[in-house]
């Protein structure tokens, strides 16, 4: 009886260190919308053991053709031209893949629309952390009008802002 706290003790252990690392594993998810409020899909984010997170992308009711994607440094939608949400989630590195500075945790590669509308892509981001994108003011993920051509700064040329979600 004399061992029971200590075999508690123990055993709770590995079980609270379990649930602790495996609270940052939760997925985090924007529900896309245009500028005009409009419905346009989703994005998920879900970190794994590895490190490197899992994006996953399904938009629709988008134009077609070539379109920047990045995840933004602050979780704020509610300006009409999506600029509330900031710049690139950046953590101190330049924009794009072609800077010797980069990439930004929030540079993604473009996304292929088709002609209907729909865009579906999965990849994964080591960069990207719940760290990095659950701050105290939260991340967006953006949709740009135009390409980004990876090495412009501070955002790689990429066009208006014409669509926009916030991680929850």
């Amino acid at each position: 009886m004399k061992y029971l706290p200590l075999i508690a003790a123990l055993t709770a252990l590995p079980i609270t260190a379990f649930a602790a690392a495996h609270a940052e594993m939760t997925p985090m998810t924007a529900e896309i919308a245009g500028t005009d409020g409009t419905a346009m899909g989703t994005v998920t984010v879900t970190p794994n053991e590895s490190g490197a997170a899992l994006i996953a992308v399904d938009l629709m009711g988008l134009p077609a053709g070539s379109h920047a994607i990045h995840v933004h440094e602050t979780g704020d939608c509610s300006a009409a031209d999506f600029k509330s949400a900031g710049g690139h989630l950046a953590d101190g590195h330049d924009h794009g893949v072609m800077a010797a500075n980069g990439p930004h945790p929030g540079d993604i590669p473009n996304i292929n629309v088709a002609e209907d509308g729909t865009a579906k892509m999965e990849f994964f981001n080591a960069m990207l952390t719940p760290e990095l994108m659950g701050d105290e003011d939260g991340s967006a993920f953006i949709v740009h009008a135009g390409t980004d051509d990876y090495s412009s700064q501070p955002a790689g040329d990429a066009g208006d802002r014409i669509a926009c979600g916030v991680f929850k």
